[in-house]
């Protein structure tokens, strides 16, 4: 019997207008962008429908929006009676497999992720810290160099592990800069600084985890019905107990995305569906499996196609 994963999108997949087709066809995506405008106390649908898109781009605005979304598109497949056997998400899209998984409520998960932005925002100095995608070049070895620039006093370490051949780096601008460079003078294929606002999953992020467990201990984590297999380990877990320090440490700790991946191969998926706005990790997960079934859910049309394929192949 074929296995399903329901996987979520982060930071960086948003744009103007996503989700809202599936809003107006589906009232259960609706009530997630009504109940999510009520818990944070202003529109944060009208951003999203709106934008303009440099203030969607804010982390406090982009993380409860990506999240609404995910979270609606989901709302919306579940009316075709479908299930997942294990839910995992891309750093902020941990939050949304949670709320899939049945751990958090909707409005919890929006109202901790759009403190977490404001944290992370406020943790480093604007042009202090920096990220950059290194290609072609083998985690062990980029491991190595920044862990070597890092001893030499300008802080960087591997933040996302996405695929084989793609990982970004973070840290500070300095710290970054020389990685860079040395990485290419190892044979990287390019090394391209990313447009964000700080050096995220970097240490540099530890003062703003630690100000995000507060956050964490007024919210209420619920027995799960679904495996969630969290960032900071590539594990599967149903312990809602061990997920908060998690959640902590995922804000500085790199993310295993090709670990999760290829950990939900060995248990036996065979099919990802992408809930949420674009194919970020459509694209990644077809470059570290290309053998399994990867479908992506973002407006009316996709969920209808997914959910038919959900149930041709169960």
């Amino acid at each position: 019997m074929s296995k399903i994963a329901f996987v979520f999108p982060g930071q960086g997949s948003q744009k103007v207008g996503m989700g809202q087709d599936v809003a107006a066809e589906y009232k259960e995506a609706q009530a997630v962008y009504t109940a999510a405008d009520a818990k944070l106390g202003y529109a944060i649908t009208d951003i999203i429908k709106d934008g303009p898109i440099e203030l969607l781009t804010k982390s406090e605005n982009a993380q409860p929006a990506l999240v609404s979304t995910s979270v609606a598109i989901l709302r919306a497949l579940e009316t075709f009676g479908v299930k997942a056997d294990f839910v995992a998400g891309h750093s902020l899209g941990e939050y949304s497999a949670l709320v899939a998984g049945g751990y958090l409520t909707a409005e919890d998960a929006i109202h901790l992720v759009h403190r977490r932005g404001k944290l992370m925002e406020a943790a480093v100095p604007n042009g202090q810290g920096a990220m950059a995608a290194v290609l072609g070049l083998d985690r062990e070895v980029l491991g190595a160099i920044t862990e070597s620039v890092t001893a030499a006093g300008d802080d960087v370490q591997l933040a996302n592990l996405n695929c084989p051949g793609q990982i970004v780096i973070s840290g500070t601008v300095a710290g970054v800069e020389k990685a860079g460079e040395q990485a290419k003078e190892t044979g990287a294929k390019r090394v391209m600084p990313l447009a964000v606002s700080g050096p995220f999953h970097s240490k540099l992020m530890v003062p703003a985890a630690e100000d995000f467990r507060a956050e964490l201990a007024q919210v209420t984590f619920q027995d799960g019905a679904i495996p969630v297999v969290q960032n900071v380990d590539a594990q599967a877990t149903t312990d809602k107990t061990a997920i908060p320090e998690k959640l902590v440490q995922q804000i500085y700790s790199p993310v295993l995305w090709e670990d999760i991946v290829s950990n939900l191969i060995e248990q036996g998926v065979d099919t990802f569906v992408e809930i949420g706005s674009g194919k970020v990790l459509s694209g990644l997960i077809k470059k570290i499996n290309r053998d399994v079934t990867i479908l992506a859910a973002g407006d009316v049309a996709s969920v209808q196609e997914v959910a038919e394929q959900l149930k041709e192949a169960k």
